[in-house]
């Protein structure tokens, strides 16, 4: 923490996420930042797109679309994450139905957690991603709808929260960045500005 709070400590640092778990995950690195609110993108792809290369190029759109606040003096970070399940991206549920229905789809089986981020400055940007193996366990039909009407995971990718109690009860295994499922991370966020 103390080598990323020197190396940067001429540098305004924003934060381009409403996330409030991005914002926690980024803060817990020991460094200062301030918030930018995202701009509404289309977070459309091009078709074909490698499942990969999607969250990147989302974290890149959200990059470009605030191109004002970028000048000699700063450094934005933008992300996106992305389930990777059955061959498809599962994105935020539009309501109730729609979670649930996610939820049964990843119950039983295993599927991906993908983070792209980008680091942009005037001189340069960095972009990389972060892929993490999660494996449900069978969820019953009623600890899903009693997750979804207690925790109403509308605003999270896949549905769900590996931090909330869905997390707790139906996670059976995970391969990678714990974090990373959070939404960021941080490990490799770590590297990538050490070397920035």
């Amino acid at each position: 923490m103390i080598q990323l709070s020197e190396k940067f400590r001429d540098t305004r640092i924003v934060l381009a996420s409403g996330s409030p778990r991005r914002q926690y995950l980024l803060g817990e690195l020991g460094i200062r930042f301030e918030v930018a609110a995202n701009t509404g993108i289309d977070e459309s792809w091009p078709p074909g797109m490698d499942k990969r290369e999607i969250p990147v190029h989302l974290a890149e759109k959200k990059s470009a679309a605030l191109n004002g606040i970028v000048n000699n003096d700063t450094l934005l970070i933008t992300a996106d994450t992305i389930v990777w399940c059955r061959k498809k991206v599962l994105g935020k549920p539009s309501g109730r139905d729609e979670a649930i229905n996610i939820l049964k789809e990843l119950s039983g089986r295993r599927h991906e957690v993908i983070t792209g981020v980008c680091l942009r400055n005037p001189a340069k940007t960095v972009s990389f991603f972060s892929v993490t193996k999660v494996a449900f366990r069978n969820l019953r039909n009623e600890d899903i709808s009693w997750y979804v009407d207690n925790c109403r995971p509308y605003d999270k990718a896949g549905a769900y929260g590996i931090q909330e109690w869905i997390g707790y009860i139906g996670v059976e295994s995970i391969e990678g960045s714990y974090f990373n499922v959070m939404g960021l991370p941080v490990d490799m966020l770590y590297a990538e500005l050490l070397k920035f």
